[in-house]
């Protein structure tokens, strides 16, 4: 497989659509982003970030059913490809080989 190389940003907005399973939609993924990391999250760079890994095919979208609260405006849903679940399991085997080769000294660890 070829090597698939995520942002930091990338790999938080693609657990976090995983994380939402079937919910995930701009609002709600801002929202877990920012209760779950303690991190300000724009809804103009979540969008420009779920744009970017729809286009990588990481990510596939379909509108869901539109509504009077949102003006008739359907809501955007995400859902993480095949694609997209090996992307993320790269970057965990290639953080996980990182981790594994740190030294125990470097950060005091047990």
């Amino acid at each position: 497989m070829k090597k698939i190389q995520l942002g930091e940003f990338e790999e938080v907005v693609l657990l976090t659509v995983g994380v939402l399973h079937g919910n995930a939609y701009g609002v709600t993924i801002k929202d877990e982003i920012e209760q779950r990391l303690d991190r300000e999250v724009t809804i103009g760079a979540l969008q420009i970030t779920l744009r970017r890994l729809e286009a990588k095919g990481f990510l596939t979208s379909k509108l869901g059913e539109s509504n009077e609260i949102r003006r008739g405006r359907p809501k955007l849903f995400f859902e993480i490809t095949a694609y997209g679940k090996k992307a993320l399991d790269y970057t965990k085997e290639s953080r996980d080989e990182l981790w594994k080769a740190l030294p125990k000294l470097v950060l005091k660890l047990k």
